[in-house]
């Protein structure tokens, strides 16, 4: 597997699980349904952030934005986002993504990282951000509207570099 930055061409490749994973409303407050174009401006994310994807043998088995947190004063921290296809789930494509994020940011000089939502009930995203150091600083009680378990909380993560 290789973890290279993102072209356009690639966004074909990333717009079905992307769909898949936020329609299916358990980890993303992103609007259900968006359109390719929307999805795009969401997840293909501008300079000085950059969205890269995890491949192997030319197929795109997931993908990560990152970039600062905050412009301005807020911009020594980091902060990304995740999403592995369906099909693609507990082979390591999230642990390497992470651990890509994690050197990304520290060579890039941030201070630390904050992820500003992460689902409460995602209990392989909260072990996966854990194993790579991260502590829960506090979660936002019934934040996130989850189509299963109703009202869940929302994690704010965080790990120093």
């Amino acid at each position: 597997m290789i973890i290279r930055q993102a072209n356009e061409d690639d966004w074909d490749h990333i717009f079905p699980f992307f769909s898949v994973i936020v329609d299916a409303g358990e980890t993303y407050a992103y609007p259900q349904g968006p359109s390719k174009e929307i999805a795009h401006s969401l997840w293909m994310v501008q300079p000085p952030g950059f969205t890269v994807v995890a491949e192997k043998e030319g197929v795109v088995l997931g993908s990560a934005t990152m970039g600062p947190n905050r412009p301005g004063r807020g911009a020594h921290v980091a902060t990304a986002s995740f999403m592995v296809s369906p099909d693609h789930q507990g082979h390591g494509v999230g642990t390497a993504l992470g651990k890509y994020v994690v050197n990304w940011a520290r060579e890039n000089g941030f201070h630390s990282i904050q992820f500003n939502a992460v689902v409460a009930t995602n209990h392989a995203a909260v072990h996966l951000w854990q194993s790579l150091g991260f502590e829960i600083l506090a979660t936002v009680p019934e934040a996130f509207d989850h189509p299963d378990h109703g009202l869940v909380g929302l994690h704010v993560m965080y790990l120093s570099l």
